[in-house]
Order: structure tokens, then C-alpha cells, then sequence
């Protein structure tokens, strides 16, 4: 398997479907939107999956607030569990999300280390990127 994306985001992805009995994975933006998504989805399903994670996401971040009886909340992570399996997602700090699946014999442990460890990867790549200009063009 190998990730489909606009961009190079096989480097974020394809790691985690190494993960034993891990099914695909999707790489989107906080709102949304698919930036990469494994082979065993199609662009539509990438896209569903995608708008149902941010979904998921608002509903979990006003749940945690809730909870806590405060205005805002940030969460690490969501964990769903079903009887076809386990869905994962690890949002990054910024603006981006890493969601992932995996049948009923994913060790839930190894795939949340391996997502995290991705969107980790994903925050020193971001920091390590010079600032955008008003054009978006890197400054230099």
C-alpha cells in the first residue's frame, strides 16, 4: 500500500501501514480537507473519511470542554472503537490531522505510538519550513 496525495505525503503515511492489521490512514487539514490517503480508500471515501474526522474532532474538543467546564479544550487524540476495528486520530498543532484504521487485531498501543511519531515528524517539518509570504512564496 502507498498513500495518494497532491502533494509528497507518502513520507507521513506509509509508515503507519506498517503498523500490522492497519487498513488505511488519511492525512487532512483541521476543516477537513484530504492532503493524503492510503491506497485501500478511494478519493471519494478519502473525502468522507476526512469530513467525518473533523467532525469528530469539534464534537470531542466542545465534549472535553464540556467536561471540564470550560470554554475551549485541545485533545491529543480520539480513539473509536467498533466491531469491525479501531479508528485513531491524532490532530498536530498546527492545522493538520492524521486519522487511521485498523481491523479488531490492531494493537491499539504500536498504532497510536506510530501515529504520534508521525505527527511529531509532521510539527518538526512544519517548524523547519521558512515563513510564507503575502504571495505564499517562502521568504527568503
Amino acid at each position: 500500500m502507498t498513500s495518494r496525495a497532491a502533494g509528497d505525503t507518502a513520507w507521513v503515511l506509509e509508515p503507519v501501514l506498517e503498523v500490522p492489521h492497519v487498513v488505511a490512514a488519511v492525512l487532512l487539514t483541521r476543516d477537513g480537507l484530504v492532503t493524503g490517503y492510503t491506497d485501500a480508500l478511494s478519493q471519494p471515501s478519502a473525502e468522507r473519511v476526512a469530513a467525518i474526522t473533523s467532525t469528530v474532532q469539534g464534537a470531542c474538543r466542545t465534549a472535553a470542554a464540556a467536561f471540564a467546564d470550560s470554554d475551549r479544550a485541545e485533545i491529543r487524540q480520539v480513539v473509536i472503537e467498533s466491531d469491525h476495528g479501531y479508528v485513531l486520530i491524532v490532530p498536530t498543532d498546527h492545522g493538520t490531522c492524521v486519522a487511521a484504521y485498523g481491523d479488531p487485531e490492531v494493537r491499539l498501543d504500536l498504532l497510536a505510538h506510530r501515529v504520534h511519531s508521525q505527527v511529531a515528524r509532521l510539527g518538526e517539518k512544519a517548524m523547519a519550513a521558512g515563513p510564507r509570504g503575502a504571495d505564499g512564496d517562502t521568504a527568503a
